[in-house]
C-alpha cells in the first residue's frame, strides 16, 4: 500500500488548507477560526456528525464505514495550536499574527488529518466508525487532557486512538515509531531564593542571593549525575534566572530561577521533585537564605501501547516501505492522555531536511502530505477491514 493516488491528486488541495492555517495561528485554547474551519470542511466532506466545543474549543467527526458490524471506533487525532514565537522563514504563507507561528507543524497535522478525513467520507472502505480528533492546546494547555475529561471516549466508545507528528531530520514521508515509553514526562519548577539586598560594593553586609542562586543552579545537576541511576533518561534545567534589581551596583534582595524537569518512568519522577526541592532549600541554607520552590507536574510519560503500535509499523511500511525504530524522546507530548484512557499508538513522520520543530525558520514540509494522509486513512482501514 505505497502513498494512496487520491493523496497525490490532493496534496494541492490540502496543502493550501494547510497555508492558509499556518498564515493565522492561534495559541493554546484560542484556535476559534482554525476549530471553524475544520468544522465547516468536516460538514462539507459529509461527516455524520461534527461537534465542537469539545475540550473547550476542539473538534470531533464522525465517519461510520459502509459496515459498522465490528463496532470498533478508531480515533485519529491531530493537533491545532501555533506556538508563541515570531516567525523568520520570509515564506508567502508566514504568520500575519506577529508574536505567534506554527513553528511545530501542528498547521500539517491538521490538514492531514481534514485530508484523511476527506477521503474516508467519499470511500468508507471500512467496518466501524472513525473519530477524527482536532485537539487545541498541545503546546503546554492540555489540550488532549481537556477532551478527555469532556468525556470524547466514552461518548462515543472510541476503542483504538492513534496520533502523528512530523519530524525534521528524517526523510520525506518516512516513518518511525517505538512500543513503551516514548516521550516524556514534562514537569516544571520555580525556586524563589530569598537573601538580603545591599550595595555591591558592601557583599559582606549582605545575604546575596544571587552567589546562593548559582551555586543552586550546578548543585542541581546532582539529581542526574549522582541521584538518578545512570542508564535512566533524565534532564534538569534551569532556563531562567531573574533577579529583583537590574542595576550594576545592588545586590539583590530576591532571586528567580525557573526551569524543567523530564523522566521516563514514575518512580523517576518523584525522585526529581523531591531533590529539587531538597538541594534548594538546603543550598540556600548553606549560604544564610531562603529557598520557595513551586513545583508543577506536567504531561506524563507517553506510551505506546504494543499490539498497537506493531499494527501502526505494518501500515507505515506498507506506506513507505519500511518503518525505523524511534528513539526516546525528552520532548513532551499531550497525546500521553489518550494513550491513558485507550489503547493506541503515537508515530512519527518524516520532515526532511528543515528547521528544527520551534525554531523561527521551521516550516512544515508539504511533501509529507501524501504519507503522512495515507498512514491516517490506512490506520482506520486496516484496523477495520470490510469482511469479504
Amino acid at each position: 500500500m505505497p502513498p494512496k493516488n487520491r493523496f497525490a491528486e490532493m496534496q494541492p488541495e490540502i496543502a493550501a488548507w494547510r497555508r492558509d492555517i499556518h498564515e493565522h495561528p492561534e495559541i493554546l485554547f484560542e484556535t476559534h477560526r482554525t476549530s471553524a474551519l475544520v468544522a465547516q470542511r468536516l460538514r462539507e466532506f459529509g461527516c455524520d456528525e461534527v461537534v465542537e466545543g469539545i475540550g473547550r474549543t476542539g473538534v470531533v467527526g464522525v465517519i461510520k464505514g459502509r459496515e459498522t458490524g465490528s463496532g470498533r471506533v478508531i480515533g485519529l487525532r491531530a493537533d491545532m495550536d501555533a506556538l508563541p514565537i515570531l516567525e523568520a522563514t520570509g515564506l508567502p504563507h508566514a504568520s500575519k499574527t506577529p508574536g505567534a507561528m506554527h513553528a511545530c507543524g501542528h498547521d500539517g497535522h491538521t490538514a492531514m488529518l481534514l485530508g484523511a478525513a476527506k477521503y474516508l467520507a467519499e470511500t468508507r472502505n471500512f467496518d466501524g466508525t472513525v473519530l477524527v480528533i482536532f485537539q487545541p492546546a498541545e503546546e503546554g494547555g492540555g489540550g488532549g487532557r481537556e477532551m478527555c475529561a469532556d468525556g470524547m471516549m466514552d461518548r462515543w466508545g472510541v476503542t483504538e486512538v492513534y496520533g502523528m507528528h512530523n519530524w525534521p531530520g528524517r526523510p520525506v514521508g518516512s516513518f518511525s515509531i517505538r512500543a513503551g515509553t516514548f516521550f516524556a514526562a514534562t514537569d516544571t519548577f520555580e525556586i524563589v531564593v530569598e537573601g538580603k539586598g545591599g550595595h555591591a560594593a558592601k557583599p559582606q553586609e549582605t545575604v546575596d542571593p544571587t552567589v546562593t542562586s548559582a551555586h543552586l543552579v550546578l548543585a542541581l545537576q546532582s539529581i542526574v549525575s549522582r541521584n538518578a541511576d545512570p542508564v535512566s533518561q533524565i534532564v534538569v534545567s534551569v532556563t531562567s534566572i531573574e533577579s529583583s534589581s537590574k542595576a550594576f551596583n545592588v545586590i539583590p534582595s530576591r532571586v528567580t530561577l525557573r526551569g524543567t524537569v523530564r523522566t521516563m518512568s514514575r518512580e523517576l519522577r518523584d525522585l526529581a521533585e523531591t531533590r529539587v526541592k531538597a538541594i534548594a532549600e538546603a543550598t540556600a541554607l548553606a549560604y544564610g537564605a531562603s529557598a520557595r520552590v513551586s513545583y508543577h507536574r506536567g504531561y506524563p510519560v507517553m506510551a505506546n501501547h504494543e499490539t498497537q503500535t506493531d499494527f501502526a509499523r505494518e501500515v507505515a511500511a506498507a506506506v513507505s516501505g519500511s518503518c525505523d525504530e524511534a528513539p526516546l524522546v525528552m520532548g513532551g507530548e499531550d497525546f500521553a492522555y489518550m494513550l491513558e484512557e485507550r489503547p493506541g499508538a503515537y508515530i512519527l513522520l518524516g520532515n526532511g531536511m528543515t528547521a528544527p520543530v520551534h525554531h523561527p525558520e521551521y516550516d512544515f514540509n508539504d511533501e509529507a502530505i501524501p504519507a503522512g494522509c495515507s498512514w491516517l486513512a490506512g490506520m482506520a482501514e486496516a484496523r477495520m477491514p470490510i469482511s469479504a
